[in-house]
């Protein structure tokens, strides 16, 4: 089982590419705290669609009011930010189960939180990356170390875009 959390996500451009990233990479739920992303919507400030492969309509997108009060039992807690004693993530043994916490796109994860995870990860990169980006590498980083990622051309035809039809050269 695969949980994201978002502490107070404020941008809809972000979640959504989240949303299509927990889509790519199976996910099983993400979720939120905080008023900022629900008002952004609200207002109709979703300037473009980026979960273009409606992750949403199957992988639940869901409000709560604690991330720690949404873990279940037997969910280890990880957080990912850029937080002093961090483990860089390429070091990194993601769990089974699991309920990877990001920090908002202006600001971080709350210290409560951090005191209750069972690990800290940051991604080694210089400067911060976007709220987005970083759901991605970790969950890329997840699908690469599980050894789960023998694709071939099936593989690639059901993933692509309908208007990528392009063929490497035999």
């Amino acid at each position: 089982m695969v949980q994201i959390g978002l502490v107070n996500p404020k941008s809809p451009t972000n979640v959504g590419g989240i949303m299509r990233a927990a889509g790519c990479y199976q996910a099983d739920a993400v979720f939120y705290t905080g008023k900022r992303y629900a008002l952004a919507v609200s207002k109709g400030n979703a300037q473009y669609n980026t979960d273009t492969k409606r992750a949403g309509h199957i992988i639940p997108l869901q409000s709560v009011d604690s991330l720690l009060l949404a873990k279940a039992d037997g969910v280890k807690l990880v957080c990912v930010d850029l937080v002093v004693g961090a483990i860089p993530l390429p070091e990194f043994v993601h769990p089974d189960k699991v309920l990877y916490v990001f920090g908002p796109e202006d600001g971080t994860i709350d210290q409560e939180i951090i005191d209750s995870a069972d690990a800290v990860v940051y991604v080694p990169t210089i400067g911060c990356m976007n709220l987005a980006a970083s759901v991605n590498v970790l969950l890329y980083d997840r699908l690469v170390k599980s050894g789960c990622h023998h694709g071939n051309d099936e593989l690639i035809k059901r993933s692509r875009d309908t208007n990528n039809r392009v063929r490497v050269k035999p």
